[in-house]
């Protein structure tokens, strides 16, 4: 029996932005942000990828999940009232992320095979937010 196109999708998800802790949260204005993953090394038709591939799609990675949001984002840093647009996006959303920004690191996947790459973080402040993805985050591509 196969999937559904929505349980292939979600599938696809989850596995571009697989549940890994951090190790931080965000402080103050600043947003914690998931990166999607590049394409895993062997493709599910057994097609292996050089590390040259990943490494171009992984620089060139626009899209994020948000994973936390600090305690100060979209407010008035004077008088801590929220922005009078409110907030431009929520834990679980996802966005397109700036490339030449942010505080960036990486978190290895708990009992991922040999050679899969690692989580990729990033923190940025609220006002560096450029865009929330509103179709899926997968279809997504940078040009450059």
């Amino acid at each position: 029996m196969s999937e559904t196109p929505v349980a292939s999708y979600e599938a696809d998800l989850a596995g571009a932005f697989p549940a890994v802790d951090p190790g931080a949260i965000p402080l103050g204005a600043r947003i914690l942000i998931q990166l999607r993953m590049a394409k895993r090394r062997v493709t599910k038709s057994g097609i292996i990828l050089a590390q040259e591939t990943r490494d171009t799609e992984k620089a060139q990675n626009p899209v994020g999940k948000v994973v936390g949001i600090g305690p100060l984002a979209f407010k008035k840093r004077d008088t801590m009232e929220p922005w009078p647009e409110g907030s431009w996006c929520e834990v679980g959303d996802y966005l397109r992320v700036p490339k030449w920004t942010g505080d960036r690191w990486e978190v290895s996947i708990p009992n991922a095979p040999e050679g899969e790459d690692k989580v990729e973080f990033i923190i940025i402040n609220d006002h560096e937010v450029i865009a929330k993805i509103t179709g899926n985050p997968l279809e997504v591509k940078a040009f450059v």
